[in-house]
């Protein structure tokens, strides 16, 4: 009787007379866990970086942007000139997007977000890197022109950051609690302490997200950011917090781990005003006294890539650097003998009492050991003391410490700046990078800006900071890397 019904069921189905089940839709919604809540939604009038996770990208944009693998790319502006002396950028600007609160984008709006940012009283948490611009004109409702001051082909990958997104005049003084941009999603509502949830854009200008809707959920403790994964409270949390946990994750076929980078550099600083750092050979002997890999494995479980310059994987123009200095004790101690420190050496590490740095300098001094160096280890209170001693006074030899800014390798031709390095060569080549008028220059410059302190080690370059995605098997889209601090969701979707 069965086989009988199962025959007339198929050919009924066949005729067209009994309609096929239904396959079920994707999910169009996804909860995606963070560390830290945010202070405000406005992102050009506070610095905190969970401000960009939540809206940069997907509610906030800019006139370019930044994109997964470091590269500057059209956004509100869908192409720019770059005048012969790098003086006047000229932008022509999307034309029919409007913000979220009906009001339209235009060369006048735009004028208005730079000038805010630029202003003598501007809150702007990123101001000084605006600096360069000297004029902004609205020639028509679709074209913005910024005189520079000074050459700053960086300024094309600064305006792509959140503190550079577009803001609505009338929206202003709400954006911090009711934001309102031109991005995919707009803002829905914000419960504090808990989760702040986006809804996707009916009237977006670009390509429209897969995702309904998107909440942000806020969870600090990494044990309890692995009980919200497994249960099923959040769907994917795009930077765990807690490496020694994720091979718990790792074995379970409803997850995936997804191991990649920031712009976040660890390095060990040296005081390169003073001996025996001021000795380049001394410099690289005790860079090739220590295993990149092993100070990974001890720091973070094994999460994190060596870095041979400072420069993240992260960030378009990066070169493998790790093969100039590698792993060599014995080349080490020649290189020291040659100095004249044959019979070994002393010195000071200030580790600031972060966990990563403390746990570093104990397997550094180890690895220095091994060369008859003696690395005296000095536990200083982050941030106060730290940025007093190592930072503003330069009253150090040897520090650790993460430099977390996005795209920092000018930081070495600064002055002062607590490394108290001085490379005419590595200056000039900042300055060519800023005078640069195509990507072409500027990409060649960060690379000879590279190879320039892979020889010279002004810091030991150690590893990029990781990071480490845990998500559900079926989501789609997610970041991998993070150039810039981001959770962009315009590309995420279910696969199933």
């Amino acid at each position: 009787m069965t086989r009988t019904f199962t025959t007339l069921a198929a050919a009924a189905l066949a005729a067209g007379l009994i309609a096929a089940p239904a396959l079920a839709e994707p999910r169009s919604d996804v909860i995606v866990g963070m560390a830290i809540e945010p202070t405000g939604l406005d992102p050009t009038a506070a610095a905190p970086v969970a401000i960009g996770q939540v809206v940069w990208k997907n509610l906030f944009e800019g006139l370019t942007t930044v994109n997964e693998n470091g590269d500057i790319a059209p956004q509100l502006a869908e192409a720019w000139h770059v005048s012969d002396d790098g003086l006047t950028y000229t932008f022509k600007l999307r034309e029919g997007v409007t913000f979220h609160n009906g009001k339209p984008f235009t060369a006048e709006t735009a004028k208005y977000s730079i000038d805010r940012i630029i202003a003598d009283d501007s809150v702007n948490p990123q101001k000084v890197l605006y600096s360069a611009i000297e004029t902004v004109e609205a020639p028509d409702a679709h074209t913005l022109v910024l005189t520079l001051s000074r050459p700053a082909y960086d300024l094309l990958y600064w305006l792509g950051f959140p503190a550079a997104v577009m803001v609505e005049p009338d929206s202003e003084a709400t954006n911090a609690t009711d934001p309102v941009g031109t991005g995919p999603f707009e803002f829905g509502e914000w419960k504090k302490g808990n989760q702040v949830t986006l809804t996707r854009n009916p009237n977006y200008w670009g390509e429209k997200p897969a995702l309904e809707t998107v909440t942000f959920r806020f969870i600090a403790d990494a044990q309890a950011q692995a009980a919200a994964l497994t249960s099923g409270g959040v769907d994917a949390i795009p930077e765990f917090a807690a490496p020694e946990l994720v091979s718990t994750f790792e074995t379970n076929d409803a997850f995936k781990v997804v191991p990649g980078t920031t712009g976040m550099e660890v390095v060990a600083g040296m005081n390169n005003a003073k001996p025996p750092f001021d000795d380049r050979r001394v410099r690289r002997a005790l860079m090739m006294a220590i295993d990149r890999q092993a100070i990974i494995d001890a720091t973070n479980s094994g999460y994190g890539t060596p870095i041979g310059s400072h420069f993240s994987p992260s960030d378009a123009g990066y070169e493998d650097l790790t093969g100039v200095l590698p792993y060599d004790p014995e080349q080490a101690k020649a290189l020291l003998a040659e100095a004249g420190y044959g019979d070994g050496l002393q010195f000071t590490i200030k580790a600031p009492n972060r966990g990563y740095a403390e746990r570093a300098a104990e397997i550094m001094q180890a690895y220095f050991a091994q060369i008859g160096v003696t690395a005296t280890i000095e536990s200083s209170e982050f941030p106060a003391k730290w940025l007093q001693d190592v930072f503003k006074d330069t009253n150090y030899d040897m520090t650790i410490i993460g430099h977390a800014e996005p795209l920092d390798i000018g930081i070495y031709a600064r002055d002062p700046y607590y490394f108290n390095y001085d490379n005419p060569d590595f200056d000039a080549t900042m300055t060519a990078i800023a005078d640069a008028t195509s990507a072409e220059e500027r990409l060649a410059g960060y690379k000879k800006a590279q190879e320039i302190l892979a020889e010279d080690v002004p810091a030991l370059f150690l590893y990029a900071w990781p990071k480490i995605g845990v998500w559900n098997a079926d989501l789609e889209g997610l970041w991998v890397n993070e150039p810039v601090p981001s959770n962009d969701m315009t590309g995420v979707h279910w696969s199933k």
